[in-house]
């Protein structure tokens, strides 16, 4: 399964919010063997985000947009999904009913202050979607066909993903191991292995913990553990971390 990711926000390209969503999901997804092949970040830009809507839906087995949903201006989001589609914004009776049991809640914690908020317009998602109730937020999220749409606030994010992580499987595998030989020293044995199996292999320097990160990934366990061994004996490597220090 190749999934893309498109995080939305003038705040992530301005360098305001670091954007963790991005990494959060990625791990999570790839936990879950599947691949993520893209990762891309936009302004809370109508046409440019139901342009790459558009495209990665096409693409990509399934396309996560995080981000941009709501009832303040820079909102855009959920418009522009229903623009990539060519559909109209709606409001179901689940959105309606997600949106006033979150009202109700949020006011009893806090039942001196005046909520005005427009409960249709919160609501509304582009016609046809799959509402995803949003159960520590107010805006709620949705599916039009392949594309998953959450919120950006994280812990929103992560509560509405772990409702649906299910729908989202693939047969990637990945397995570690851990160097404190130089790269260039192990740069023969990576290409050996590259040529011989049917995997990949990244080397990723740690300065902090003092050794290098070898990660050999793949479809066919067999052939990650193929991968796996050959390294454990043309290379210093340990399947523990190991420092220099």
């Amino acid at each position: 399964m190749d999934v893309a990711l498109i995080t939305v926000g003038d705040e992530l390209l301005a360098g305001d919010t670091v954007n963790m969503n991005a990494n959060w999901l990625a791990a999570e997804l790839a936990d879950r063997g599947v691949t993520v092949t893209r990762i891309l970040s936009v302004p809370d830009d109508r046409l440019t985000i139901a342009d790459r809507v558009a495209a990665y839906a096409e693409a990509f087995d399934a396309v996560v947009v995080t981000g941009g949903i709501g009832g303040t201006p820079d909102d855009v989001t959920m418009e522009a999904v229903a623009d990539a589609f060519g559909r109209e914004m709606t409001v179901s009776a689940l959105a309606r009913s997600s949106v006033e049991d979150r009202l109700a809640a949020i006011g009893s914690r806090v039942p001196d202050r005046d909520l005005r908020v427009d409960v249709d317009a919160e609501a509304a998602l582009p016609e046809g979607s799959r509402p995803l109730p949003n159960d520590t937020g107010l805006a709620p999220g949705c599916v039009v066909e392949n594309v998953y749409v959450f919120p950006g606030i994280p812990e929103e994010l992560r509560a509405m993903f772990d409702s649906v992580a299910d729908e989202f499987a693939g047969e990637q595998r990945s397995r570690f191991l851990y160097t404190v030989e130089p790269e260039a020293n192990i740069v023969p044995a990576l290409e050996a292995v590259i040529d011989e199996f049917d995997t990949t292999v990244g080397c990723y320097p740690d300065r902090e913990a003092g050794h290098n990160r070898l990660k050999v990934t793949g479809t066919d366990p067999e052939e990650v553990d193929a991968a796996i061994d050959r390294l454990l004996a043309t290379t210093d490597a340990s399947e523990t971390p190991v420092s220099r220090d």
